[in-house]
């Protein structure tokens, strides 16, 4: 029989402790014949990223030492740390950046030299030569007067000599990638004020003997089209993704043999079709297609919100679905004949990495979660399309309460959580995820918003947050709750609004600019977009170009929309997260907001972090936030959660 309780204190087993306690991150699968290899952070190891293997029948196995830990800090946010060949591994290491090298029958050994400052040179998305000669890698190098520079740096794999510049002159470099035959080298670029999802450009030069013939030839891509994931097939053929139709599709290129410079062929599109087989190049290390024996690739292609794992068949130019039971899929990888991996999940699944034979079943190796929750306890997602500003449409999934127990007082609506995803540059996708699940066990609904900018809906929605950051995505948020409001889903007058980096912003100025919200929580979040202008990492530090204008020719916008600028007009209490080795987002931002809400003895909580950066990674913190957000919650909505927390100190709340 269903008991009922306010909404909020429901008692639940998907605690803080059992996000955590036995859940994993997973990335980059790739295959090592005959192992399939991906990454996995552990939380429960205060974030330690390990490289695991797993062949035939054999348990995943850590394929290092457990003192290293593959990570890497190029453009702060890293991936791309490691790569596998032969048993070979080539990995950098968080705690040096530097590049080490371990044989099967070996131990690992540095093959670049201790810098001169922590972290002052960095290496990411390598490449080995087919011949196992040479390694070419994306290096950055932070110098003593804070200049960043990025190159393409090439190094003898047997350590014998340092790095030294191979391609120079552009603002950023990625995917290195050599040709089969070691005769070519790939690789994309892109400049300041551009991100790589707004425009990169495609390269290809010879390589012999540790060197590249200029001149390099320009493949594709511009200012204004984006390219992703090149690869190779053979020695003269090259695919990539571009989005110069406006969806990130597959192309390919063929480039003649004989001496450089050879007649080169236009890129042919291979599969034409309105969905998104890219993504934001954020990290490096990213996989959405793989290429298949018998000309066949099989990809990833988002459309509404949703992921499709499918196969494409080059020569009728068509995309076959495969039924694999994912609705979201976040890599992809192939061993160049029939055997696929995928990092996939859905609304009633955790992500996990599951491998099997191209248009198959495929065989779980690796869940992100040992033991899901009962499913009585899962939230089933559903996407909804809303009215918003300016007569647009955008996009979020909404998750109900579910507890099988556990209903809500009678008349009572439940209260609201609108949360939306950092970047913005990027987007949410169903699946059965714990952090959201946490909520919604215990009596909130959630609507996690693809708010106008979001990737997955085509290269217009993506562009229309340009100019439009902390205008557009915060109306989308407010909307989605209004909707929801309107809808009798949710109680309007007990909604609340989170957000982590990015999409802290849109919580703050949702907070500051509109009276819908009762409280807010903002992980890592801009409070001062003049402050980011000034003050950020070189990846981001032309970012705000294309969202609000050039600074600080445009510095009235930056001022209008900024927070801080605006908080005496904030009366919404707030509870602030922060990392303090963040230096994307550094403690500088929230505590200049704090300023104020001191001035104005408005109530808030600040919980800062030693050792985290953006984004958190130890569970420790991961489970102090989340019951602290949820305190803070019950305190101002006026429910007692059932979890035992630790309480949280909230300014001029507690002190009266």
């Amino acid at each position: 029989m269903t008991r009922h309780a306010p909404c909020g204190s429901w008692p639940s087993p998907i605690t803080a402790a059992a996000l955590t306690a036995a859940q994993i991150g997973i990335s980059e699968p790739r295959f090592d014949t005959p192992d399939i290899c991906w990454l996995e952070s552990r939380p429960s190891e205060r974030g330690r990223n390990v490289l695991m293997a797993a062949g035939g029948d054999s348990a995943p196995r850590e394929v290092l030492p457990p003192t290293f830990n593959v990570r890497t800090r190029v453009h702060e946010y890293g991936g791309g740390a490691w790569l596998r060949r032969g048993g070979t591994v080539i990995f950098s290491d968080f705690p040096s950046q530097r590049m080490f090298r371990m044989d099967a029958d070996g131990a690992p050994r540095p093959l670049t030299p201790e810098p001169a400052a922590r972290f002052a040179l960095r290496y990411a998305d390598a490449d080995l030569s087919p011949d196992g000669k040479w390694i070419v890698t994306v290096r950055e190098t932070h110098a003593s007067d804070g200049q960043v520079t990025n190159d393409i740096a090439v190094l003898r794999a047997d350590g014998s000599d340092v790095p030294r510049s191979l391609v120079s002159g552009h603002d950023f470099f990625s995917c290195p990638r050599f040709s089969p035959d070691g005769s070519r080298l790939a690789w994309t670029t892109w400049d300041h004020p551009r991100m790589p999802w707004d425009g990169t450009d495609l390269w290809v030069a010879t390589f012999e003997s540790g060197e590249i013939y200029k001149p390099a030839r320009h493949l594709a891509g511009g200012p204004a089209e984006s390219i992703f994931q090149p690869a190779w097939q053979g020695p003269n053929t090259l695919w990539f993704v571009s989005d110069r139709t406006g969806w990130g599709n597959l192309y390919r290129v063929d480039l003649a043999r004989g001496v450089e410079p050879a007649p080169l062929g236009s890129p042919v599109p291979v599969c034409p079709m309105d969905a998104e087989f890219g993504a934001p190049q954020w990290v490096f290390g990213l996989s959405r297609y793989a290429l298949l024996g018998g000309g066949r690739i099989a990809a990833i292609a988002s459309r509404d919100g949703e992921d499709r794992l499918g196969l494409v068949d080059v020569e009728r130019r068509r995309f076959e679905p495969w039924d694999c039971g994912y609705t979201s899929l976040y890599a992809i990888a192939s061993d160049g004949r029939d055997r696929v991996a995928v990092i996939g999940g859905a609304p009633d699944r955790v992500m996990e990495l599951s491998v099997g034979t191209a248009g198959s079943d495929l065989a779980v190796v690796r869940p992100t979660l040992e033991l899901p929750p009962d499913p009585a306890y899962h939230s089933v997602p559903r996407h909804i399309a809303f009215p918003t500003s300016g007569g647009e449409k955008a996009y979020a999934f909404y998750y109900p309460p579910a507890h099988p127990d556990v209903g809500p007082m009678r008349d009572e609506a439940p209260p609201l959580i609108v949360t939306s995803h950092g970047g913005p540059t990027t987007a949410t996708r169903p699946t059965l995820n714990l952090a959201i699940q946490f909520w919604t066990s215990r009596g909130f609904g959630v609507v996690d918003v693809n708010y106008r900018g979001s990737t997955g809906y085509g290269r217009p929605y993506m562009d229309s947050l340009k100019g439009r950051w902390g205008e557009a995505d915060v109306d989308d948020s407010v909307a989605a709750a209004r909707y929801l409001a309107a809808q009798g889903e949710v109680d309007p007058g007990r909604m609340v609004i989170r957000g982590k980096s990015a999409s802290g912003l849109t919580t703050l100025a949702a907070l500051v600019f509109h009276d819908v919200f009762r409280a807010g929580a903002s992980y890592y979040g801009v409070a001062d977009l003049e402050g980011l202008a000034r003050d950020t990492h070189k990846f981001e530090s032309r970012y705000l170009d294309s969202l609000i204008g050039a600074y600080p020719e445009a510095r009235d916008l930056y001022r209008s929309r900024s927070p801080l600028e605006h908080a005496e007009d904030l009366v919404t209490p707030v509870i602030f997260f922060q990392g303090l080795e963040d230096v994307v987002v550094p403690p500088s931002q929230p505590e200049a907001m704090i300023r104020v809400l001191e001035e104005k003895n408005l109530p808030y909580a600040y919980l800062t972090f030693e050792g985290e950066q953006h984004g958190f990674r130890q569970a420790a913190t991961v489970e102090r936030a989340l019951e602290a957000e949820l305190y803070f919650y019950g305190r101002i909505l006026g429910f007692v959660p059932a979890d035992p927390i630790e309480p949280v100190s909230i300014a001029h709340l507690d002190s009266g």
